[in-house]
C-alpha cells in the first residue's frame, strides 16, 4: 500500500526511463538526479506521457560516489529543474558515509553536522531564489540515530537496520538485536573440529563479513565457498551431527536478501508469515 516511494539512485537509459514514468500513474515515485542529462530525459518522457515526476537532487557529502557538490553545483542544478512541466524539484539528498566506521561518538557527530549542515544550507539557498524544498533526506543504518536528529532533515533511509547484521553490530556500532538469519543443514562432519553445511556463497553474502553460527561450540573462523560453508571449531564436539540444523547469523544482510526469493517471518518459533521479495531480479 506504499505509494511514496524514492528510488535513491539514477535511472539513466530510454527503457528505464519509460518505466519509471509509467511507474508513476500507480505510485508517487520519486528518483535521484545528478546532473543534466537526467532531468532533461524524464522531463521529455513525462511529458509525453503526461505525467510529473518528482525528483532529488543527490548531493556528495563526501562519499565520492554519485552526487552534485552541495551550494553553487547544486543550485545550478536545482534552477535547470525548476519550473519545467514534466518534473517536480521535490529536495535533496545525501548518504553521510564518510562517518560511517568513525568509532569515537563526538568525532563521528561532529562529521555528520558537517556533512549535513552542508546540504540544509544548499536546500535554504534554493528557497531563497523561490525553489520550494520539502525533502532532504540523509542517514543510513550506520548514522541514522545522529542525522535523524539534525535541523531541517525530513526523512531518513536507514533500511539494513531492521535486520541488523554481524556487520552493522561490529563495525557501525548498531545495537539493534539480530532479526534475520540463514538456515542450514550439516551435511558433513569429515573432523570433530569440521562442520560443513550446504549454505555457501550462493546463499550468504561474505563480501563485507562473515555470517556467524549459532552453535553452543567455539568457532575458529568460518569460510563459504559457492555451495558449502565450513566452520572450524576450537575444540572438538561431537554435535551439531549430520542432518541438524545450523542457523547462521547474516554478515551482510543487504546483499544476502536479494539471492533469496522469500523471507520467512517466525513469531516464538512459529512461522507466522512468508514475504516474497518481489524486487529481487528487476534489474533488467
Amino acid at each position: 500500500g506504499v505509494k511514496d516511494i524514492l528510488i535513491a539512485n539514477q535511472v539513466v537509459g530510454p527503457q528505464k526511463v519509460a518505466r519509471l514514468v509509467n511507474l508513476r500513474k500507480h505510485a508517487d515515485v520519486m528518483v535521484a538526479v545528478d546532473c543534466e542529462e537526467h532531468v532533461e530525459a524524464i522531463d521529455r518522457a513525462a511529458r509525453e506521457k503526461g505525467v510529473r515526476v518528482r525528483l532529488v537532487i543527490e548531493i556528495n557529502t563526501g562519499m565520492d560516489r554519485a552526487g552534485v557538490d552541495p551550494g553553487e553545483p547544486a543550485l545550478a542544478l536545482a534552477r535547470k529543474i525548476h519550473g519545467r512541466e514534466g518534473v517536480q524539484l521535490a529536495g535533496l539528498f545525501t548518504w553521510e558515509s564518510i562517518a560511517l566506521r568513525i568509532e569515537d561518538p563526538g568525532e563521528k557527530k561532529r562529521m555528520i553536522d558537517d556533512a549535513l549542515t552542508s546540504v540544509t544550507d544548499t536546500a535554504q539557498k534554493c528557497r531563497n531564489e523561490g525553489m520550494p524544498i520539502d525533502i532532504i533526506s540523509c542517514g543510513g543504518t550506520g548514522t541514522y540515530w545522529i542525522s535523524a536528529f539534525q535541523p531541517g532533515i525530513t526523512e531518513i533511509q536507514a533500511g539494513g537496520g531492521i535486520f541488523c547484521d554481524v556487520i552493522y553490530r561490529h563495525q557501525y556500532g548498531v545495537e539493534h538485536p539480530y532479526a534475520l538469519t540463514v538456515l542450514a543443514t550439516v551435511t558433513s562432519r569429515p573432523a570433530p573440529t569440521r562442520i560443513i553445511c550446504d549454505a555457501g556463497r550462493k546463499t550468504m553474502s561474505v563480501g563485507a563479513a562473515d555470517p556467524d553460527p549459532i552453535i553452543d561450540s567455539g568457532v575458529e573462523s568460518v569460510g563459504l565457498s559457492a555451495e558449502h560453508g565450513t566452520v572450524k571449531l576450537t575444540e572438538s564436539s561431537e554435535t551439531p551431527r549430520v542432518g541438524d540444523k545450523i542457523e547462521f547469523v547474516i554478515g551482510y544482510s543487504d546483499v544476502t536478501v536479494a539471492l533469496h526469493d522469500e523471507i520467512y517471518g517466525i513469531r516464538d518459533g512459529v512461522v507466522e508469515t512468508v514475504w516474497p521479495l518481489l524486487g529481487r531480479g528487476r534489474l533488467q
